[in-house]
């Protein structure tokens, strides 16, 4: 297909309507949680804020395995953009929720670019072993810094919204509607660049990564654009976390952590944007009602929860909506 059809108008308006349409749903479900989570109690929203913050996470990942790698190091990231927000905190006086977030997000694109050639020549077990290998090597170090708190990490005092100070009674609510809007902003924004040419070039690399080569196409660039942009998801998710736990330690990168982001994305799939945060949502409601209904034994709930999706939803949990045509891969009704 030529490069002139597919940006022909024929193409482009149903596409902007389709988008348009995409805008309206998402702001009107961002404002529907916001106001939801005003009548919440206390353990649900801070439930649903760690889902919202996890699932920024493993969003990185999705957009990663739209181009046929999966990070198993998003653990890296996660605990980058934990630690700067938390520093940040401490050392450099700021405060404010916002601005902690974003300089989360800086210090993980930070981190990661100067990998992001090196990683975007890699495929397969050689990506996940690397991002593996670089999100280790981070815990190491971290456990070894006392002047970060070592193993035990350090408390992070609260933190404020464009300079006031959150009282006692609203903490939990502020930080959970900050959250949701951060993670509404960067999924919106997510499907956008899915849709886009740039979007789709990373899709045709998933399925043949040579004709994209014979096409024009760079492959290593898109590789390694994703890899950036998936570092700033997993930075800001991480900053918005160390701020509702008011703690950080080493454990932020450790490899465990970027199971549960990949267990995260395997469920969700790379289909949907929204499944993503779905998937996280189920993860975090079936890890705290079975760690208090079956403690010694919740993970082995959570592999055979995730056993059962892979056998009856192979594609993931977008693939309900997405392979059934009741929204498509551009975010059009069918």
């Amino acid at each position: 297909m030529s490069e002139s059809l597919l940006h022909s108008p024929l193409r482009s308006a149903p596409r902007a309507s389709a988008r348009s349409r995409l805008l309206l749903a998402g702001l009107g479900f961002t404002l529907l949680l916001l106001v939801a989570g005003w009548f919440m109690p206390k353990w649900l929203t801070f439930l649903l804020t760690m889902a919202a913050s996890h699932g920024l996470v493993s969003l990185g990942i999705v957009l990663l395995m739209r181009g046929g790698v999966v990070s198993f190091g998003q653990g890296l990231v996660f605990a980058v953009g934990g630690y700067a927000a938390a520093l940040g905190f401490a050392r450099l006086g700021l405060t404010d929720a916002v601005g902690l977030t974003l300089m989360g997000g800086a210090a993980a694109v930070l981190v990661a670019a100067p990998f992001a050639p090196l990683l975007s020549r890699y495929r397969g077990i050689f990506f996940a072993m690397l991002t593996l290998a670089m999100s280790m090597v981070a815990y190491g170090v971290l456990v070894k810094t006392e002047m970060l708190g070592g193993s035990d990490g350090f408390n992070m005092g609260r933190a404020t919204l464009f300079g006031q100070m959150l009282p006692d009674a609203y903490v939990g609510y502020v930080l959970y509607a900050v959250t949701i809007v951060f993670s509404a902003a960067l999924a919106l924004l997510a499907r956008v660049y899915m849709d886009s040419t740039r979007g789709l070039v990373t899709l045709a690399v998933r399925e043949n990564e040579l004709r994209v080569e014979y096409l024009g196409g760079s492959v290593r660039r898109a590789m390694g654009i994703n890899f950036v942009m998936a570092a700033f998801a997993g930075g800001t998710g991480g900053a918005l976390t160390v701020m509702s736990l008011g703690h950080i330690d080493p454990n932020f990168s450790y490899w465990t952590s970027s199971g549960e982001f990949v267990f995260v994305a395997i469920l969700g799939g790379w289909q949907s944007v929204l499944a993503v945060f779905v998937a996280s949502t189920v993860l975090e409601v079936v890890r705290s009602f079975s760690s208090l209904y079956f403690p010694n034994t919740w993970q082995l709930a959570l592999g055979l929860f995730l056993l059962l999706v892979i056998r009856f939803l192979p594609r993931g949990i977008g693939s309900l909506w997405v392979d059934r045509g009741w929204w498509s891969d551009e975010g059009e009704k069918k």
